[in-house]
């Protein structure tokens, strides 16, 4: 990786470009920059779900995500450069199966709602999923691992997942959605 910053304001991008990790400097609204900015974003918002009261494995597994989210901007910020192995991704694959395996089947869909812990891990689902979308599209122009997208993927998953079990820790549950063909259905 590049040099580490000393000075925080160097005035370099005020031209409307950035610089990456390779040196080279790209428009700030580049499909490399969006992506590492949501996944900067996605961070950021598992470090706010992080002040909530969570059981202690789920507070683990949530600081290393933010380790393993650090790798992955640091390795969409140099272009053919990998820093997230696949093993980060068979680590989401275990966490959603142990923590799916204790919650109820669904049988309707639910709200993004709840307690705020849950509430919180649902926008870190939804800034997930934009930001798998921007790795999707700059995977159209450019070479990219495929594990940056497996990763976002399936890491969106265990965020609803634990929306879930986050909404049940004092004895509360999901917030279903009233749909009205259902209603009218009699389910």
């Amino acid at each position: 990786m590049g040099n580490r910053l000393s000075q925080i304001a160097t005035r370099t991008g005020d031209d409307g470009t950035t610089g990456l990790g390779d040196g080279a400097r790209v428009p700030k609204f580049s499909n490399r920059v969006q992506a590492m900015g949501d996944v900067d974003e996605l961070n950021s918002h598992i470090g706010l779900l992080l002040c909530e009261a969570l059981p202690d494995g789920v507070r683990e597994l949530l600081i290393d995500i933010q380790h393993q989210l650090f790798n992955l901007g640091g390795e969409l910020s140099i272009p053919g450069f990998q820093l997230l192995k696949e093993e980060a991704v068979i680590q989401l694959d275990e966490a959603l199966a142990h923590y799916n395996e204790a919650l109820p089947r669904l049988a309707e869909f639910i709200l993004p709602a709840g307690n705020r812990a849950a509430s919180q891990a649902h926008i870190c689902r939804t800034v997930a999923r934009r930001a798998e979308r921007w790795v999707v599209l700059l995977g159209e122009s450019e070479l990219i691992n495929a594990t940056p997208r497996h990763y976002l993927n399936r890491l969106s998953d265990l965020m609803f997942v634990l929306s879930r079990v986050l909404n049940r820790m004092n004895g509360g549950d999901d917030v279903y959605w009233k749909s009205e063909r259902m209603a009218r259905a009699g389910t």
